[in-house]
């Protein structure tokens, strides 16, 4: 059956796309199993596209994730862009944790596909409306892992620069505000 699904994917670069999207469809759908194959077939389809284009890099993982990295950065310059999916991020986690404990009725399953479906939505409107550019993941498949990680760096440098200022003038931009 996962064959013939597979199957009814078009062949060409937008394949890999196809089995993401499909994997994240059939998560939603409460098909667990065929969710998570489709995604994992999708990211692995990805990363070969990705590895054809760049037949020059011969680096460690390190090297590859610090690519990653980098790429997902020059794909998010954007500072609406970027609130939204520090917003949509971990909504998308969250969610596709719950999807993959939960099974569908229950609240948590419908709490969680809607985390899920909205934070899809604020990554996919900050693209469209504010970056004006795929998401970092339709050329990069560690950007699905990367973007989290970054996102997770942003925030904790904020926290540490509002840390690291005076106390007085915290206390002074709160009451300004």
């Amino acid at each position: 059956m996962l064959s013939k699904l597979i199957g009814l994917i078009p062949d060409g670069p937008n394949k890999d796309t196809g089995l993401l999207v499909g994997g994240m469809a059939a998560l939603l759908t409460g098909n667990r199993l065929l969710g998570v194959n489709l995604f994992g077939r999708g990211l692995w389809h990805t990363e070969q596209r990705w590895r054809a284009r760049h037949p020059e890099f011969d680096g460690t993982f390190k090297e590859r994730w610090q690519l990653a990295l980098d790429h997902y950065e020059q794909t998010h310059t954007d500072p609406i862009n970027r609130g939204l999916h520090v917003v949509g991020i971990p909504m998308i986690a969250g969610g596709a944790l719950g999807l993959l404990l939960s099974s569908p009725p229950r609240p948590l399953w419908f709490i969680s596909a809607t985390s899920f479906s909205v934070g899809w939505v604020l990554n996919l409107v900050g693209h469209a409306a504010f970056e004006k550019g795929a998401p970092a993941f339709s050329d990069d498949p560690l950007s699905f892992v990367a973007g989290p990680v970054w996102d997770l760096r942003q925030f904790k440098m904020t926290r540490r620069a509002v840390n690291l200022r005076p106390a007085s003038s915290v206390m002074a931009a709160t009451a300004q505000a």
